[in-house]
């Protein structure tokens, strides 16, 4: 696109006419993502740092201080050990996230204060095990 717009043709009619020549020739055919949809991130509001949300989500990283994160954790832990197979599996969720609560507590964290403390192993089994019966149909439970 080398010529310049003619005087006296109102801008936006010339820009069209240009991409409809590129159609024409199909100067448009072999470009990357030809047919797919456009990324989900076009469609919503103009964020600054999206490329700083890119490259975190890209390396797995996490904005969350270490308080909040190991705080999140927890709570997914505890779904997973209300949904673990066997006994065995809840003690070993629940054991696990203990020991990074109980060092958490133990020194002083970067972010804002914890305000957790470990979980009681035999509570959280005592509730599988209930969890585990209601979802048992009464023909099993004979």
């Amino acid at each position: 696109m080398t010529e310049r717009k003619p005087p006296g043709v109102p801008f936006e009619s010339w820009v069209d006419k240009q991409i409809r020549d590129a159609q024409g020739r199909g100067d448009f055919d072999r470009l990357p993502g030809r047919g797919e949809p456009l990324p989900p991130e076009l469609s919503t509001p103009y964020d600054e740092l999206w490329w700083i949300k890119r490259k975190m989500a890209r390396e797995g990283l996490s904005a969350l201080p270490p308080s909040l994160a190991l705080r999140k954790e927890a709570e997914d832990t505890l779904t997973a050990a209300y949904a673990a197979p066997s006994e065995r599996a809840v003690r070993k969720l629940i054991t696990d996230v203990n020991v990074k609560i109980r060092d958490m507590m133990f020194r002083p964290p970067p972010g804002p204060p914890l305000g957790m403390k470990p979980y009681d192993v035999e509570e959280v089994v005592r509730q599988w095990r209930e969890r585990r019966a209601e979802k048992k149909p009464d023909s099993e439970l004979q």
